[in-house]
């Protein structure tokens, strides 16, 4: 990553919400919390790379005792702003490794941020991390896209995922290595700007295996947050693991 913010640095994090705005919207945000309000029960919810908060503030205003882990300390800066973040303790480091205190009953990594890590050992990490973290019969939810390399033209290794006014965005997909980088242009006070980001993009069946060498199993998986049920047409899942 590239410096202590790694790529969400304060330019980035200064922009974050306003960049994401569609994602901070109810009709996003709600049907997260009520999963992991359920999952919760009585006890603590842990998120793995909290960011500004889009899902924690809410989560905690249900109730729900919250803490995170974030490497960005730009991100975490504007978390502190939110009403309600107070009571929401961070402890700053790498979600593969970094230790927070206590035990919970959910963890959760969303919004594909499971491919910000880049190698098939720092995925396998990050499960085992949040394992450590869970109470006997806690839960792993992760949110993450289906690769689209079925909706790849032969010989192409780039794919458009928005088109806008002020925002041009696509993947571009290294096949033999399991990556994907992500190249955005976005128009930012009347002039275009350009930021990369790597990824490792990564299977739902490698995902599954990767919870079992954490000790965890598969308890449910949807294509949504809706609980709509996952197919072979879905774009993204929402697995749910479990400590036994």
């Amino acid at each position: 990553m590239s410096g202590e913010d790694g790529y969400f640095d304060e330019p980035v994090a200064a922009r974050y919400d306003e960049s994401s705005s569609e994602m901070f919207s109810p009709e996003r945000v709600d049907p997260v919390v009520d999963l992991l309000v359920e999952l919760a029960g009585d006890g603590a919810a842990l998120e793995l790379a909290i960011g500004t908060g889009r899902i924690a503030v809410p989560l905690a205003q249900c109730g729900v005792p919250v803490h995170g882990i974030e490497l960005s300390q730009a991100m975490v800066a504007r978390l502190r702003e939110k009403p309600g973040a107070e009571e929401i303790g961070v402890t700053i480091g790498s979600y593969t490794t970094a230790q927070a205190d206590g035990t919970f009953t959910v963890a959760y990594l969303v919004y594909n941020t499971i491919m910000n890590v880049t190698t098939q050992a720092e995925q396998v990490a990050t499960f085992r991390n949040a394992a450590a973290h869970l109470e006997p019969g806690g839960c792993f939810v992760i949110e993450v896209m289906v690769p689209d390399l079925q909706r790849l033209p032969p010989g192409e290794t780039s794919r458009p995922f928005d088109l806008s006014a002020d925002h041009v965005g696509l993947d571009e997909y290294d096949v033999a290595n399991q990556g994907l980088r992500s190249h955005h242009f976005s128009l930012v006070d009347g002039s275009w700007q350009y930021l990369t980001m790597p990824f490792r993009y990564v299977w739902p069946a490698e995902l599954d295996l990767m919870a079992e060498l954490a000790g965890m199993r598969l308890r449910d998986r949807w294509s949504d947050w809706n609980r709509e049920p996952f197919t072979s047409e879905s774009r993204k899942h929402v697995s749910v693991w479990e400590k036994p």
